[in-house]
This record gives structure tokens, sequence and C-alpha cells, in this order.
């Protein structure tokens, strides 16, 4: 990929703010104990929250004490997150360049995102930017296709995807393999899940970077597909399985 931030994300996470803030689930206080506690992050340790979006995982780390840096490309998503983080340092910037001092970070995280990067140049960046025996966490929510409502989903997005990165690729797993600077990932998994109703469920699907760059006629399509799976009035619970990888910078 290029260090330039992927056209898919850069249209349609522009487009889809407001949808992502409210149809993405938030994170499982299980998983963020995890994360904190494997982090080491403590009232006022330094922690980057790259491509922090409208600042999801970003309101559970500010929970902790800590000094929080959040680093986001897409000026949409960022301006949300200083709007209901205004205490939060929010800087524009990318994985592969990260603004921030060398050394300067006790602690980085980064949610639902990676899959996106360059991944050897964001391995760099991380490492430059982390201190010595800095630790680093990587968190997606990830979708339950064994369940019916989750699989109708995944069929109905599927054609669109193009080009757009799955977190399920192999590349940055193997970019951190064949590095050197970090201690090899390690993966703790809980189970969520998400309720939603009509209107919820349709955002969860619009707020999908691939599906916010269609024309407005085939999102009014995704979106009538999406909410004859839910009674008006009515809701659904969508599982997730949270994965949250660590490391630690060599």
């Amino acid at each position: 990929m290029s260090p330039e931030i992927h056209p898919c994300a850069a249209v349609g996470f522009e487009r889809a703010t407001d949808a992502y803030e409210r149809g993405r689930p938030d994170y499982p206080a299980d998983a963020i104990a995890h994360l904190v506690e494997r982090l080491e992050i403590v009232p006022g340790c330094r922690v980057l929250d790259l491509a922090a979006g409208t600042g999801k995982l970003t309101r559970s780390i500010v929970g902790t004490g800590a000094d929080v840096v959040a680093v986001e490309p897409v000026a949409a998503m960022r301006g949300a997150l200083v709007a209901s983080l205004p205490s939060v340092r929010a800087l524009a910037g990318t994985a592969e360049a990260i603004p921030v001092r060398d050394g300067s970070i006790d602690a980085a995280t980064s949610a639902q995102a990676f899959h996106w990067f360059d991944a050897p140049a964001a391995i760099e960046e991380l490492h430059r930017v982390l201190r010595p025996e800095g630790r680093l966490g990587l968190v997606w929510n990830v979708r339950d296709d064994a369940d019916p409502v989750q699989a109708r989903l995944t069929e109905i997005m599927a054609p669109y995807r193009g080009d757009a990165p799955a977190h399920d690729a192999q590349r940055w797993r193997e970019a951190f393999a064949a590095s050197e600077r970090f201690t090899p990932l390690e993966r703790t998994s809980f189970r969520h899940a998400q309720r939603l109703d009509r209107d919820g469920i349709i955002d969860r699907v619009l707020s999908v970077s691939f599906i916010a760059t269609l024309d407005e006629d085939e999102r009014r399509e995704v979106a009538r597909e999406v909410g004859a799976l839910v009674r008006p009035g009515a809701t659904t619970i969508l599982p997730y399985r949270t994965d949250v990888w660590t490391s630690r910078r060599r």
C-alpha cells in the first residue's frame, strides 16, 4: 500500500463519520481491562491512539487517567473526536508519518485500523515514537459470521469491497513476523455483542468505508436490503469477537 491514506478510507470515512459513531460498537470492558494491563497504562503515562477515528477506543484510554495523544488523518473523524473529547490532543497524521517525537510514547494503541496501513512503514514509525520497552496494542471488533444476520450483512456488502483491505488479511501479521522491531504478537479474544434497532443496523453497514464510497442510489439500495433484516420498532443483537493483539518494542 502507498504511505498515503487508502482512497477508500479517505472518502468513505469522511462521508460516514456520523454513521460510524452511531453504528459501530464500542469495546467490551474485559477487553479494555486486558489491553490496559498488558500495555501497563497508568495515570500520567503517555499513550498514542493511532488512527483514532471518532474516539471509540480513545474514550476508554482517557478513562484510565493517561495522557492521550490521538492521531487521525480523516478531518471529519478527527473533528468528531475533538468535539466529544476536547481534552485530548488530536493531530492530523498517518501511521506512516506519526507527528510525535522519537521515544516520547509509553504505549500505543490502534483499533479497527492496522490493516489499512503500510505495515512495514507503520512498524518502523511505531518503533521510532515508542520508548524502549514501550507497549503496543491492536484491537478489532470482528463480526461473527456464524450468526445468520451477520452472515447476511456480509453477503450484502461483499460485492462492493473492491481492493479495500480486510482485518483478517495476512499482510500486516507477516510484516510483524518479518520485523525485529517488536516481540511476537500475542492475541487474546473476548466475546462481544451489540444491540441495534433498524436505523442502527443500517448505520452499521453504511459506516463501512467501501459502502460509504458508493453513489447515492447504490447506498440507498444497500440500506433497503439491510433494513429488511429488522422490523420497524424491533431490535437485533449482533455478535462479535474482540481480538486484542499486544507486543513490546525491542
